[in-house]
């Protein structure tokens, strides 16, 4: 199974962007799916969350009001729209794929990961 993330790039503070995870079997639209992030000398966080049929979704208190998570499943495709965005938002943003149908705030819980894409925001 391979998750591809994409559409991460520089933008201004107050921009957006949205990125996209994309599955190359049905494996991740039968999963739980959440975005994290890593920025330079810090732990990988959790960012949004969002179960198998996307009647769930979480996403982190540090992004509340302006990230969005959705999927379509028929394109096997999950999304993080980030609206209004900071500078602390800059990191890579990585897509993972979880063991279940659901999705979980710990890393250790998923079972297959994209290979990041980055994010920085910066004027």
């Amino acid at each position: 199974v391979q998750l591809q993330a994409s559409g991460g790039g520089l933008v201004q503070p107050g921009g957006s962007l949205r990125l996209s995870c994309v599955g190359s079997r049905r494996t991740n639209s039968n999963n739980g799916m959440g975005w994290f992030r890593q920025a330079p000398g810090k732990e990988r966080e959790f960012v949004a969350g969002i179960n198998w049929n996307g009647s769930s979704k979480s996403v982190a208190d540090s992004v509340k009001g302006r990230f969005t998570i959705s999927r379509d499943r028929t394109k096997n495709t999950v999304y993080l729209q980030m609206d209004s965005l900071r500078p602390e938002d800059t990191a890579v943003y990585y897509c993972a794929a979880h063991s279940g149908a659901w999705f979980a705030k710990v890393s250790n819980e998923y079972r297959y990961w994209g290979q990041g894409t980055q994010v920085t925001v910066s004027s």
